[in-house]
């Protein structure tokens, strides 16, 4: 169901009720959440074994792009090793305003503390929370600019491509509570094209995975780009290994990354930790630029497998809370220089329908979705409207004289 389509299905009297589900719709998954000081700093550094990975590769002639929300380019943790690519998104912002290239500053960052030798290429596909045209967007207004942004990731993919890109980071994803249908055809068929093209792709795994019903983001939804078929999804790690309580637990997910008080980069100066499924992508980003920095050769399925060959496993080899487990810089290094066949299970062809084009790498199947998570996430979702329906009528009782 679109958002036009709950508008009017809900009583027309739940205004408030309606502007907070908008609200939650346009919500980016990618984004990163509140910090908690209870982690060493820069503790991903010793999690991904970097400075082992560091002795053979640092990124040397790979360019990374960064789809997100702009990077400030002149930040010193970026050490002049940024392109600054179009605006696709629009809306008006600029740089120097404290709500452009939040997000992507610290996400360029991120990828440049794995792989300090690499390029990074910043494309602006997203709005950050507080930018005026995200909160336009809220209105649902049909216009020039609505159109702009419905397309500019796909774009912005297509650019990085033409680019000369050969990883494209994505920190990114559609709303949390999936009433506008995240699926796009264009964007399908713009990383069909990419992965064609021998580009990796790597998108966050969603920040809604908690199971507390008491959280507005506790519903577990789908979150794309990260579901489509040939985007690596990377989910979050705390210090302990363990997945992030607020990490997306879907099958899309392949690998995981530290996601939890990550020092990163700030638009408007200095530093701060953040947390989110986003620094666990652009980390995980950089991993795969020093491993295409060894062998160039590498195509994007060699790099799944290597990814998940060498990553630390769960229990079982796999699981829809980490993937195929952490990312392991070190091993993905010394794997690179001999990565042999994919090892990924081809799926078998059975007519014309593709997400795009056609068939680019090795397909890939996933195993089964775990029911349980998205009947939790759901329940809250609909607990919480429950709830809010119940306030409604409460109030609107006529009070006694």
């Amino acid at each position: 169901m679109t958002g036009r389509g709950l508008r009017a299905a809900l009583p027309a009297a739940l205004p408030a009720v309606v502007a907070a589900v908008v609200a939650a719709v346009l919500a980016v998954v990618g984004t990163t959440v509140p910090a908690r000081a209870d982690a060493p700093r820069d503790w991903e550094i010793a999690a991904l074994r970097l400075p082992e990975a560091h002795r053979t590769a640092q990124g040397d002639g790979v360019l990374v792009a960064v789809l997100d929300s702009g990077v400030v380019a002149k930040h010193p943790a970026l050490g002049g090793r940024v392109t600054t690519g179009p605006d696709l998104i629009g809306g008006g912002a600029r740089p120097g305003r404290s709500y452009w290239g939040e997000h992507g500053t610290a996400m360029a960052s991120d990828v440049l503390k794995v792989a300090p030798k690499a390029r990074v290429l910043s494309v602006r596909v997203l709005w950050d929370r507080e930018d005026p045209a995200r909160k336009r967007a809220l209105k649902m207004t049909r216009d020039a600019q609505s159109e702009k942004a419905a397309h500019a990731l796909a774009n912005g993919i297509r650019y990085a491509v033409g680019k000369g890109a050969k990883v494209i980071s994505m920190s990114l994803g559609t709303d949390e509570w999936d009433i506008f249908n995240g699926y796009e055809e264009d964007t399908a068929a713009a990383v069909d094209y990419a992965v064609n093209k021998g580009v990796t792709i790597l998108a966050s795994s969603g920040n809604g995975g908690s199971t507390n019903p008491l959280e507005v983001d506790a519903n577990n939804k789908v979150s794309y780009p990260a579901a489509y078929p040939g985007v690596i999804g990377v989910a979050a790690l705390g210090p302990d290994g363990r997945r992030a309580d607020f990490s997306q637990v879907h099958t899309y997910t392949t690998i995981a990354a530290p996601g939890i008080d990550i020092y990163s980069a700030r638009n408007t100066g200095g530093y701060e930790s953040i947390d989110g499924t986003s620094p666990a992508c652009a980390l995980a980003a950089g991993v795969v630029a020093l491993a295409l920095s060894r062998n160039p050769k590498l195509t994007p399925g060699q790099i799944r497998s290597l990814l998940t060959r060498t990553a630390r496993h769960p229990a079982g080899g796999y699981d829809t809370f980490v993937g195929f487990g952490q990312v392991d810089a070190a091993a993905v290094v010394a794997a690179a220089g001999s990565p042999g066949k994919s090892a990924i299970k081809a799926v078998p062809y059975k007519g014309k329908k593709y997400f795009g084009n056609g068939p680019t790498d090795t397909p890939m199947t996933h195993p089964p979705i775990d029911n349980e998570y998205l009947t939790i996430g759901g329940g809250a979702g609909a607990a919480g409207l429950l709830l809010l329906f119940v306030a409604f009528l409460l109030f609107r009782r006529p009070r006694k004289a």
